[in-house]
């Protein structure tokens, strides 16, 4: 059975750029699906497979397409990526790097200024009508001039290192391994990291490697006036020892924008004054979408012409 689709889209690019693929391919869109596996199998001879890093890679969907060459994904990461199932198909794959860097890194210190400041629970505090005199709002941190920490010194914990500097703090990271080229001190343990550190910001991988790696011991260590940031993956912390650590003062906050179960959030961070939540759209800006579809495309085009990805994860 032969079918017209050349390109299987199970993720949008955006409204313009859906339409250029659209007048450009045979495509067969799939994004609105909630499981688009069964559907899969009126393209078996597409050789091109879009999709993102929220939704990930499978390897049942590689034994669907037998015809696949490629696939293009809108996002930076590949945890949740079949990796072993592509190279074992012979299938190339391809993410975004760079482009969203900065608007990470911005959200990663939009979370660090909301828990320090308190600026969500202040928000609340004048919209409901509990700003009766000046005085009666807690105390919050001053972020300027303080130890920042930082999990996964790649792009984006690069561009975060960088916005420190503006503040004057003293910046130190942890990674797997040192970086030469790196002008921050290096922590070869990540609780030594936390004990130091003020603010401590993951932004490293997720993946089996890192789950957990924020236990209860680093927790500790960050201590009752320490503030915990992440914007990396969920899995990166200890959901418990995160929710035990608030409640009994043995943590200062939080500022989570990912979170293991996603969409499910822990019950107990949703009334916990000191954490400040949003729901994974660390690049939700209209100039970063943009960039992330057009990167996407060039990916695309680019394969199509010439069999080459652009940014090829290997």
């Amino acid at each position: 059975m032969t079918s017209p689709y050349q390109i299987v889209q199970l993720a949008s690019l955006g409204q313009a750029m859906d339409e250029e693929l659209a007048r450009n391919y045979s495509v067969l869109p799939l994004w609105l699906e909630s499981d688009p596996l069964p559907r899969l199998a009126e393209a078996p001879d597409a050789i091109l497979l879009i999709t993102s890093a929220r939704l990930g890679l499978m390897r049942s969907w590689l034994e669907a397409l037998p015809g696949l060459k490629a696939v293009c994904s809108w996002g930076v990461g590949y945890d949740n990526f079949d990796m072993q199932a592509a190279g074992e198909h012979g299938v190339a794959v391809s993410n975004t790097p760079d482009v969203l860097d900065n608007c990470v890194a911005d959200m990663a210190w939009a979370l660090m200024f909301s828990v320090a400041r308190r600026t969500s629970l202040g928000d609340r505090y004048v919209k409901s009508g509990q700003w009766k005199s000046v005085g009666g709002f807690p105390l919050g941190t001053r972020v300027s001039g303080k130890r920042l920490g930082i999990v996964g010194l790649g792009r984006i914990g690069l561009a975060i290192a960088k916005r420190g500097a503006g503040f004057d703090m003293d910046v130190r990271y942890h990674n797997r391994r040192e970086r030469p080229d790196a002008p921050y001190a290096y922590e070869a343990s990540l609780t030594d990291l936390a004990r130091w550190a003020d603010f401590l910001i993951l932004a490293c991988p997720g993946g089996p490697e890192t789950r957990h790696i924020v236990n209860s011991e680093v927790l500790r260590a960050l201590g009752p006036q320490g503030i915990l940031v992440n914007i990396a993956r969920g899995s990166v912390v200890d959901d418990a020892a995160l929710v035990e650590a608030l409640r009994s003062g043995e943590l200062g906050g939080a500022g989570l924008d990912v979170f293991t179960d996603e969409p499910r959030v822990p019950a107990a961070l949703l009334d916990m004054d000191n954490v400040s939540l949003m729901p994974h759209v660390s690049s939700n800006t209209r100039e970063t979408r943009h960039d992330l579809g057009r990167r996407v495309m060039d990916n695309v085009l680019s394969f199509m012409e010439t069999g080459r990805l652009v940014t090829p994860l290997r």
